[in-house]
């Protein structure tokens, strides 16, 4: 997990900003699949949940650096 979030770390606000539009899009689509019974990993949502918290904390760990 920690690597994880490493990976994040070296990634550039934009690339935070790209990632973070593709996680809100896939956990969108796996809400959806989930509502129609047609989900098969129900544990990826959860996982995609927490990317998100971790980009938006780490963004949030940068705006506050640049002040």
């Amino acid at each position: 997990m920690a690597s994880k979030t490493e990976d994040l770390r070296a990634k550039t606000d934009d690339q935070l900003t790209a990632d973070l539009a593709d996680l809100k899009r896939e956990q969108f689509n796996l809400r959806f699949q989930a509502a129609t019974s047609q989900l098969e990993r129900p544990a990826r949502i959860k996982e995609v949940r927490r990317d998100i918290a971790r980009i938006k904390t780490l963004q949030t760990e940068r705006a506050a650096g640049s002040k």
